[in-house]
């Protein structure tokens, strides 16, 4: 059976292992190396960047990490785990490192106060009908490396046209929170690609 791992040190953690039981596939909280040593892919949930980072570093947890993600293990970020997934950041506090391998570049925070949380319906090329998203303090994608997939951006308000959840390979990332919805379309879009590698 195909194992998923939740980085759980921070984040919705539960609420992520739910909806991959939701689409059939065992999820496990990973804290430390030996646990992601036995999942094939991997949930970056939502949190705060900057602590997920300093957790990482001090469970040991962050170069096993960047190396199983360079090596081509598939992973799914949500919100601050896009933003621990993303090349390149802006708007990060100083020192701030991420695990890298999406060739994109990660706004922090980019829907700023008037828009900090919202909630929109996107459309996905891969599903029949509109994703309703929930994005709380919101990073969002401001460049795209040639690799990368577009999958959703943002149809109306203030922030039309921008860059919501992308695919480079193996690594699926999007700037709101597919774990809140009870729409588990996304984690079944994460497993199969998983099943697939």
């Amino acid at each position: 059976m195909t194992v998923i791992g939740v980085f759980a040190l921070q984040g919705n953690v539960r609420e992520h292992l739910a909806m991959l039981a939701k689409v059939g596939v065992e999820g496990r909280p990973v804290r430390r190396p030996s646990e992601l040593a036995d999942v094939d892919g991997l949930v970056l949930p939502g949190g705060e960047s900057t602590t997920m980072d300093k957790l990482a570093r001090s469970f040991e947890l962050f170069e096993p990490l960047q190396k199983r993600i360079a090596d081509g293990m598939p992973v799914f970020g949500t919100c601050a785990g896009m933003i621990m997934l993303a090349n390149e950041i802006t708007g990060g506090i100083e020192g701030q490192e991420t695990l890298g391998g999406l060739d994109v570049t990660v706004r922090r925070n980019a829907f700023g106060r008037q828009v900090d949380s919202f909630e929109a319906d996107l459309t996905f090329a891969a599903f029949d009908t509109p994703y309703h998203a929930v994005f709380i303090r919101a990073p969002w994608v401001e460049r795209v490396g040639r690799e990368v997939e577009v999958l959703s951006t943002v149809s109306s308000g203030p922030a039309e046209g921008r860059i919501v959840a992308v695919r480079h390979d193996r690594l699926l990332a999007t700037s709101f929170h597919p774990e809140l919805t009870g729409d588990a379309r996304l984690h079944g879009y994460f497993a199969d690609l998983v099943r697939d590698h």
